[in-house]
């Protein structure tokens, strides 16, 4: 690979670039852009500046880790390296193929994905897209870098991306009301606050590794934990209610999935 342009380095661009060092990518290869000294990388061998405008060679690709109201003023500078050839590939939330063609140009290589945060524990699962003027061996290189953080799949239609950023892109924050809720619920019952809060932070991360590590698939995982006529059965004849949790997860997502098409413009 080339050399790597890394513009942003804050929780997931500092995620991905540990990641790519764990994974034997030549720290010599990498450029980190990041203005803010305090979240700036220390890693041996990396180059960091503090402005792209500083980067003088043409990065085989570029990855957009700033936030998306950034981006505008960003894409300033970046500019010359989409004639030259350069891969963009942006993590941002809600910016299209589109709208980077427009500031970019139009034949320029560009990748957009919607990683999320477990990829700062190399847990995150990332779905990517790429216009047409990406190739098959520019698209692995993408894949590769993204892989550093989790798993990755890949979507031809581009509009599936506000679905998957309503699902997982915001899905670890639906994980972690569940634990609040959990606490919550297990201290109304009864239980000290700080045990409650310990229960349902170790119930659920051992299931999210029971659900990583089994082949056997969520349903069958549920049905394994309920003994008929049980307390686990009597939960779910509340969960699984037709105004149960289903119904509220189907308004939340699509609630989200909106929200993504409206920050897209």
């Amino acid at each position: 690979m080339g050399k790597l342009l890394l513009v942003g380095c804050g929780k997931m661009g500092g995620a991905m670039l540990d990641g790519w060092l764990a994974r034997g990518l030549v720290a010599a290869d990498i450029v980190v852009a990041e203005p803010v000294e305090a979240i700036r990388p220390r890693h041996a061998g990396v180059r960091v500046v503090s402005s792209s405008t500083e980067m003088t060679e043409t990065p085989e690709i570029v990855v957009l880790a700033v936030k998306p109201q950034s981006m505008d003023e960003t894409l300033i500078d970046l500019r010359r390296f989409a004639g030259q050839g350069s891969v963009f590939l942006s993590i941002a939330a809600g910016k299209t193929l589109g709208y980077f063609a427009a500031r970019l140009g139009h034949s320029a290589k560009i990748v957009r994905s919607m990683p999320n945060t477990p990829a700062a524990v190399r847990q995150g699962i990332t779905v990517a897209t790429a216009a047409a003027s990406v190739t098959a061996a520019e698209k692995k290189r993408c894949h590769e870098l993204l892989e550093a953080v989790g798993q990755v799949l890949w979507a031809d239609d581009e509009a599936l991306l506000d679905p998957v950023t309503a699902l997982s892109g915001s899905g670890p924050a639906y994980v972690f009301l569940l634990v609040e809720a959990m606490a919550a619920a297990g201290e109304k019952a009864g239980l000290p606050a700080d045990m409650a809060m310990q229960l349902a932070r170790a119930t659920v991360a051992g299931s999210g590794e029971l659900l990583r590590q089994s082949k056997e698939p969520a349903s069958q995982l549920r049905v394994n934990v309920t003994s008929p006529g049980g307390t686990t059965a009597a939960a779910l004849q509340v969960l699984m209610a037709k105004d149960g949790i289903q119904p509220v997860f189907d308004k939340a997502l699509a609630a989200a999935s909106h929200r993504s098409k409206e920050l897209a413009g």
